[in-house]
């Protein structure tokens, strides 16, 4: 079942239809659904599906050549192209005319075995496919790679494609398309486990309890995600016990590169590599105050929730796990999981006004939208705001979420009201999110105010 991914579908049969030249590049981390969606949009149309190996040139050319002559004579002839540049030719040959589809996935691993791949493509595309009715599609998960040496101005391919699609994670929106067993508070935690990540998705049920799927997916030895991590670092990385470790300090409270490169015994200087390399992976990602650009208070953060949710509690239980004991684990990180589940609130409290924002159904329409953080000067402490989201230097809507069985009280808004007053925009709009609802106080006090709106994770999740 094909799940999500509707406006790059749409768009990517749009290209199609063009019955011109086009280029699609598509890119973005491993298990985030790429070659899903690749496979969904070429199912009626005549497709070259090429997957580069890491392997040689010598093999990579060999699976190439048959992946064009199955298309050209079937599944019995596999004759063998003497060169990249021959088989370029005959998907020339063959797209002239007609419209063709060529997709070469995992391109930076084609890119590694064979250098002058790219410089060869730009070639066949500037003197032979752009006259052609060739769409060629170059994918890959390697982030950094198909940024810089495929996107990238010093790239040969540099201003050759006709689209991009940075395939992202679903947001908890998009997830619900996956689900009908499982109520919004369920599923806001599965969301949150897995990170909105398609393959992670699939290995969960709507049959089972968030127990359960907790239980069967992670805390079992023998579960794939169990040990997806590691796994995924062992692939992408060459010193995985070092990203390994800096993952676990981001996930136990470290979040500044000096305590991160402390707490993993290494120098700043490399552990900044080490960071950049987890950020190029969709795994980490950095912060700032949304109203700064100081790199000074630069903020480093797991941007992956499955990698959030594991590190935080699989490595301090690996031993209970791989005796068979899952009820116990669960047991103990039971009460936490709330917790957890604070920050991947704020995320879909951001993604709903996102939505809103797009729909024209706020009082402003913001154009950035983050968290701040820094000095109230007033208390003479340090204050934080879930969300900030402005305008203009007129404008802006602060934002308290909060993921608790208890109902959100005025205290909460009063808080609120008194950080927004740290900035000096003229229009201040107070929006409150709430897991279980709010106290009578506060839903007096916020029609008292007309700038206040209180929102509940029902209204959002099934408004």
């Amino acid at each position: 079942m094909f799940v999500g991914r509707h406006s790059e579908l749409q768009k990517l049969n749009d290209l199609y239809n063009s019955d011109k030249f086009e280029f699609a590049v598509i890119y973005g981390r491993r298990r985030v659904g790429k070659t899903t969606l690749i496979n969904e949009f070429i199912k009626d149309k005549n497709t070259i599906f090429f997957t580069g190996l890491e392997t040689n040139s010598k093999e990579n050319l060999e699976n190439f050549s048959q992946s064009i002559t199955r298309l050209q004579y079937g599944d019995n002839a596999s004759p063998v192209f003497p060169s990249f540049q021959a088989a370029f030719d005959a998907v020339y040959e063959l797209s002239k005319q007609n419209r063709v589809v060529l997709v070469v996935d995992e391109y930076p691993y084609l890119a590694e075995s064979y250098r002058g791949i790219s410089s060869l493509l730009q070639v066949q595309i500037d003197e032979k496919y752009k006259n052609s009715k060739l769409f060629l599609i170059l994918c890959g998960s390697s982030m950094s790679f198909m940024e810089n040496q495929v996107l990238g101005y010093k790239s040969p391919l540099y201003g050759r494609r006709t689209a991009q699609f940075k395939i992202q994670p679903f947001s908890f929106f998009e997830t619900k398309e996956y689900y009908s067993g499982f109520t919004s508070y369920d599923l806001a935690t599965i969301y949150g486990i897995t990170g909105g990540i398609p393959q992670y998705l699939a290995q969960m049920s709507d049959k089972l309890t968030v127990e359960d799927n907790i239980k069967k997916n992670f805390l079992d030895a023998s579960a794939y995600l169990f040990e997806e991590p590691s796994n995924l670092l062992k692939q992408e990385v060459r010193e995985p016990a070092y990203y390994n470790a800096i993952i676990k300090a981001i996930a136990t409270g470290s979040t500044k590169n000096s305590e991160i490169a402390a707490k993993v015994s290494l120098e700043t200087s490399a552990c900044t590599g080490y960071l950049k390399n987890l950020i190029s992976l969709g795994i980490v990602k950095k912060e700032t105050p949304i109203t700064e650009d100081s790199a000074r208070k630069t903020i480093y953060v797991i941007e992956d929730n499955m990698f959030r949710f594991w590190y935080r509690f699989i490595p301090n239980n690996v031993s209970l796990i791989q005796n068979g004991m899952a009820d116990r684990t669960y047991k103990k990180i039971e009460t936490q999981i709330p917790d957890f589940m604070g920050k991947v609130f704020e995320d879909i409290c951001k993604q709903w006004l996102w939505r809103e924002n797009a729909s024209g159904n706020l009082p402003i329409e913001f154009v950035e939208l983050g968290r701040w953080w820094g000095n109230d000067p007033i208390r003479r402490q340090e204050a934080e705001i879930d969300i900030l989201a402005f305008e203009d230097k007129n404008s802006a809507i602060f934002g308290e979420c909060k993921w608790t069985n208890e109902k959100v009280d005025t205290i909460v808004l009063d808080t609120l009201i008194e950080r927004s007053h740290l900035f000096h925009y003229k229009n201040n709009y107070l929006y409150l999110f709430a897991k279980t609802g709010f106290t009578s106080g506060c839903v007096e006090k916020s029609k008292s105010m007309h700038n206040v709106t209180l929102v509940t994770f029902d209204e959002m999740a099934n408004g």
